[in-house]
């Protein structure tokens, strides 16, 4: 575990940061929009959190953070370099149980029979918020994965949290007693 005396370093003031493995890249490279966008889903959760979500929801997200985080080690680390550098990473597993919680947390839903607007109760707002950021860092993972490798679990993951966060977002609205706001294909 890094051990932080410092928050600021000033060696990022000539516009450049370092990556996991020491090479010093340039802040507006599109691994750093990768991991940045991946830092900023984490903190839209943790202010869906602070809105107050029911708790079948509050310990699963304290997981997806924690793995936010993987997933940013994850992506700051060259894949050549993942031999000499074990590092946290986004594995089969972390897709198997967002897999998982979505099965348990539909299982109090209804089928959806139409599409829902984003909505409801603050919380469920956050989520969607949330998981529009999740699709954004999703299809940021896919442009990175088609100049350099990334990590092979990376995008079935972020596919998969998007999904799980409109779930949770449903989930929340029905636990509170909100109904989803249905779109009107006809308005």
């Amino acid at each position: 575990m890094p051990r932080i005396t410092k928050v600021y370093t000033r060696t990022g003031d000539d516009g450049t940061t370092g990556l996991g493995g020491g090479q010093r890249v340039g802040k507006d490279t599109l691994r750093i929009e990768t991991y940045g966008t991946v830092d900023e889903l984490n903190s839209v959760l943790g202010v869906a959190l602070a809105a107050g979500l029911n708790a079948a929801l509050v310990e699963a997200l304290g997981a997806i953070q924690n793995e936010l985080f993987h997933l940013g080690s994850d992506l700051c680390i060259l894949e050549a370099d993942k031999a000499r550098m074990p590092v946290p990473r986004i594995e089969e597993r972390h897709v198997v149980a967002l897999e998982a919680l979505m099965d348990k947390l539909s299982e109090e839903l209804s089928p959806l029979e139409n599409f829902i607007l984003p909505g409801g109760t603050p919380g469920a707002a956050h989520l969607h918020v949330a998981r529009t950021v999740c699709r954004r860092a999703e299809r940021i993972v896919i442009a990175l994965g088609r100049q350099e490798p990334v990590g092979a679990w990376t995008v079935k993951y972020l596919n998969r949290l998007s999904d799980a966060l409109f779930v949770m977002a449903r989930h929340e609205n029905k636990r509170r007693g909100a109904p989803d706001t249905l779109w009107n294909s006809r308005a």
